[in-house]
């Protein structure tokens, strides 16, 4: 300390130190070099109140000290040295906190007011507006659902509610109200669409995920104390995987053939899209949001940068590639291969499209992705093993499908071939008309 003892000015007492001005080069820098062996305070005679507290670890923060109404010394911390505060900026603060003083308020109570004044409906701007950088590996496909659920879910329910002041109590309170459907909204955004907000246990349990993950970074922003939605229990649900019989995906087609040529009701690009996600099992963005140039026909892949789990590869069984093939021969200059039909962007309104699809079909009880886990299942009808049937679904790594994917043995691709093949044979199948129900007992 010794160095430090002799740039300061004035006297040095047990543990503080009183300086006529308060500067990075002349005070702060010798510090951070030579720390104190115990933490110190170092005061500005020039601004009263004013001055920094320096730890053994090097931390510096800027501090302000006065008495408030009833004559009791009270401290405050203004802030930590370094972005965004200077020692200007926090001698100015300083110099605010010490007219507020003078006017008879508190400083400490107006910056506890404060920081428990923001509301969880700010601290969702806050979150998107700042969170992306702070998460650079989270997916542009995760954030778009984090808008979606915190926008729709928590917003409406306690966007007016202190973020300070929430309680583990309140958030599954929330978590039950959106179970039950208070947050549901059906609403008109624009002259042809319209947002359609459901609650349901499901729709709670992802709400859910995503508030967490917003207070989590909330505490790292030291928003918040602490994340009041960890230990909140999340829906498990009640899903049951369905899977569709052959004759049901005849009756899946047909629906889709009646709607696109006899009654003009459904996009060809929709069909075409239901109808490769049967038979490559692949996730609805995957397909959706499918490009040209992500698909290698003569290799039979797809090369998909940014699915889910990252990038991927999947093997594509003949049927896929016979019917990218005949999109391919028809295709107009959009990168993509399901376009959207108006704008420049991929296909969109899949959910509305299906949701017709199947009640034309008369199997209203299955959802697109339940596409998926019906190819799987036809894949194990075949005596696939488990650890194929993922294969089939998509290597994480290219490297290790690149390895093979040529051979004509290469069993990932048989067992995408069988699976595809009886889809497929489904597909063209005369059986199963739309609007034809098993009978029941």
């Amino acid at each position: 300390m010794m160095i430090v003892y002799h740039l300061l000015t004035g006297k040095q007492g047990g543990g503080y130190m009183r300086v006529q001005r308060i500067t990075k080069k002349s005070i702060i820098d010798p510090l951070r070099k030579e720390l104190p062996d115990k933490r110190l305070l170092i005061w500005e005679s020039e601004t009263r109140g004013f001055g920094i507290r320096v730890t053994e670890t090097g931390k510096v923060a800027f501090v302000f000290q006065y008495r408030d109404a009833t004559g009791a010394s009270k401290r405050v911390t203004i802030g930590e040295f370094g972005q965004p505060w200077t020692v200007d900026m926090a001698r100015d603060r300083a110099a605010q906190m010490q007219r507020a003083v003078a006017e008879g308020r508190d400083p400490r109570e107006e910056k506890r007011e404060a920081r428990n004044a923001i509301t969880i409906g700010q601290l969702v701007d806050l979150y998107l507006t700042e969170g992306p950088a702070d998460r650079p590996n989270k997916k542009p496909s995760s954030w778009k659902q984090d808008i979606s659920n915190l926008g729709r879910h928590v917003v409406p329910l306690l966007g007016d509610q202190s973020a300070r002041t929430l309680t583990r109590d309140q958030v599954a309170r929330w978590r039950n109200d959106v179970a039950a459907g208070k947050s549901a909204a059906d609403a008109m955004v624009g002259p042809r669409s319209r947002s359609i907000v459901r609650g349901g246990q499901g729709t709670a349990a992802r709400a859910l995920a995503a508030f967490g993950a917003m207070m989590t970074w909330a505490v790292e922003r030291k928003h918040v104390a602490e994340n009041p939605v960890r230990g909140v229990e999340t829906y498990k649900g009640n899903k049951k995987d369905r899977f569709l019989s052959e004759s049901e995906v005849s009756r899946l087609n047909r629906a889709m053939v009646s709607l696109v040529n006899d009654l003009d009701m459904l996009r060809p690009a929709s069909a075409d899209c239901f109808r490769m996600l049967m038979l490559t099992g692949c996730r609805k963005e995957e397909i959706a949001s499918l490009r040209w140039d992500y698909i290698d026909l003569e290799r039979g892949l797809l090369n998909l940068p940014d699915s889910k789990t990252g990038q991927k590869v999947v093997v594509l069984a003949l049927p896929a590639v016979d019917m990218l093939a005949a999109l391919r021969e028809r295709r107009t200059e959009a990168p993509w291969v399901f376009p959207a039909r108006r704008g420049d962007g991929p296909i969109g309104g899949l959910q509305k499209d299906w949701e017709m699809v199947r009640q034309w079909a008369g199997v209203e009880d299955v959802r697109i992705h339940d596409l998926r886990h019906s190819f799987a299942s036809f894949a194990a009808a075949d005596g696939a093993s488990l650890l194929l049937i993922g294969k089939t679904l998509g290597h994480r790594r290219a490297e290790t499908t690149q390895r093979y994917a040529h051979l004509a043995d290469d069993p990932v691709r048989q067992v995408a071939n069988a699976a595809a093949g009886r889809i497929a044979r489904a597909l063209t199948s005369k059986s199963g008309e739309p609007g034809e129900h098993e009978e029941q007992d």
